[in-house]
C-alpha cells in the first residue's frame, strides 16, 4: 500500500492511511484475511476496492457490520458510530473521524 501513496501507522502495521485532496482521510485496516475500508468520501472507498480488486481476489462484503469479534452499529441520522466487544462500548462521535486514529497519527 506504500507504493500507492498510503502511509503505514506507526502505533499499528495493520493500519495505513492517506491524506485526501479535501484534507480528509481514508482508512485501510487489514488484519490476516479481513479489511475494513473507511473514509467520508464514498466514492474513494469505492475507487479502492477497485483498485485492491484488481491486484487481489476478494470477496466485498457491503457495509461493515463486524470486523475482529467487535460489532458496528451505525446510525447515520445523527452520524453516531459505536463498536461493541464483548461487554465494553466504545462510542464514536463519527467514523473514524475526530477520532483515536486521527489523534494518533
Amino acid at each position: 500500500m506504500v507504493g500507492h501513496g498510503y502511509s503505514r501507522s506507526s502505533y499499528d502495521n495493520c493500519v495505513y492511511f492517506q491524506k485526501t485532496c479535501d484534507g480528509s482521510f481514508i482508512y485501510l485496516l487489514l488484519y490476516v484475511d479481513d479489511m475494513l475500508i473507511a473514509a467520508r468520501d464514498k466514492s474513494l472507498v469505492i475507487k479502492l476496492k477497485a483498485q485492491l480488486n484488481s491486484e487481489f481476489d476478494m470477496k466485498d462484503l457491503g457495509s461493515a457490520k463486524k470486523i475482529l469479534g467487535m460489532e458496528i452499529n451505525r446510525d447515520r441520522q445523527p452520524g453516531t458510530t459505536s463498536i461493541t466487544q464483548g461487554l465494553s462500548t466504545l462510542k464514536l462521535s463519527t467514523i473514524l473521524s475526530k477520532t483515536l486514529l486521527i489523534r494518533e497519527i
